[in-house]
């Protein structure tokens, strides 16, 4: 993976880049605010005005697949954004209240990829088709069922109908997905519960498999709404592609405390592999929590539990593309910022508040990469 920095005045870029001889080319870009005294529609104005500016002279071209808004105060936020986005129909558009720590009102992170075509489905989902695949994203479901659990529930379910008018399964073709729980520590277990219930319907057990996750704090403007959801999904994928991510010497199976996910999945290509990292925090093979009250020494635990879920893939940490990173006190960024900064100083990465499932934890981080793999599977 290669890294650039770019800086313009009021914003500051941060690139990651795959490049594969005669084959399609992938870029992480992770776009943050300098200037702190802008207002919000001023921020996002200066946003868009270095993203145009880097698809037309960095990106080669590149295709914006999926973008996700952090933002640290959705509800005098969502209308402005949906304004300004509303006529950017090929793309997945993810939208998340999850302040970020460098006190700045929203960051942008954007999935670049050369030679792809994407289209908006008439199902809601984003389909950008390469190749032999169809890779198919889903941003921002939501219902306004009166319990977090009956949400859940619910937008499972829709997505199942969605993925089968595709000719698809959850279990087949699902590769990863992102809750965002609004009040995580009182309705994630409503959240949990009815994954639980869903993914026993759909061949997903202990015994089979589950998907790479991220369940964690984050909220949109409307405050019925606790949870929101992203997915993404691979049509033209078969199961000899996909491996999934266990690390059994430093983490334990997540059903053996309650829970229905993986740790993390690769996919093999003919000519790549993508590696997913589903959130990942200070825990042990026995599910405890590791140094409860060290930030530091969560983070470092933090780090080697992926640094092994890595190696399963045959990665590393330089074959990440970006770096997303959740903090639940606002205290602890300092410490956090200059950890990261010291060890990953040009990886492209986001640090929010956002609470992490288990009160105990007070870090977790997720991360998607890619590295050169040959096969005889079709090319990406």
């Amino acid at each position: 993976m290669n890294y650039k920095h770019i800086d313009f005045k009021d914003i500051y870029a941060d690139i990651s880049s795959f490049n594969v001889s005669h084959s399609a080319a992938e870029y992480h870009l992770i776009l943050h605010v300098k200037n702190r005294e802008l207002s919000f529609e001023e921020q996002i104005e200066k946003l868009h005005e270095a993203y145009a500016s880097l698809t037309q002279q960095e990106l080669n071209g590149a295709t914006s697949v999926f973008k996700r808004y952090f933002l640290s105060d959705a509800a005098n936020q969502v209308d402005h954004l949906n304004n300004k986005i509303a006529n950017d129909k090929r793309c997945a558009h993810s939208i998340v209240e999850q302040p970020l720590l460098d006190g700045t009102k929203v960051a942008l992170w954007v999935y670049l990829v050369t030679d792809i075509k994407c289209r908006k489905l008439d199902n809601g989902l984003l389909e950008a088709s390469h190749g032999n695949y169809r890779h198919l994203w889903l941003t921002g479901a939501s219902n306004k069922a009166s319990k977090a659990e009956y949400q859940m529930r619910l937008i499972f379910n829709d997505y199942v109908v969605q993925l089968m008018e595709e000719k698809l399964t959850l279990a087949n073709n699902c590769i990863r997905t992102w809750i965002f729980v609004q009040d995580v520590d009182n309705n994630y277990a409503g959240v949990v519960k009815a994954r639980n219930e869903v993914f026993a319907t759909q061949n997903l057990t202990p015994e089979t498999h589950f998907i790479a996750s991220t369940g964690i704090a984050g909220r949109t403007a409307d405050s019925h709404i606790n949870v929101l959801f992203d997915a993404y999904a691979v049509d033209g994928i078969s199961p000899q592609q996909i491996k999934f991510l266990t690390a059994h010497t430093h983490l334990n199976p997540t059903h053996e405390y309650g829970v229905s996910f993986e740790r993390g999945t690769a996919v093999e290509y003919g000519d790549r592999k993508h590696i997913f990292i589903s959130g990942t925090a200070s825990i042990n093979n026995q599910g405890e929590i590791e140094h409860p009250g060290n930030i530091r020494k969560q983070v470092e635990r933090m780090w080697k539990n992926v640094e092994a879920l890595l190696k399963e893939a045959d990665a590393n940490f330089n074959d990440m593309g970006q770096f997303i990173v959740y903090l639940r006190d606002m205290g602890d960024y300092e410490v956090v910022k200059k950890m990261f900064d010291n060890r990953f100083p040009d990886t492209p990465k986001v640090i929010t508040l956002a609470p992490v499932c288990r009160p105990g934890w007070l870090v977790e981080m997720e991360c998607m990469g890619v590295k050169e793999f040959k096969s005889t599977h079709p090319d990406f």
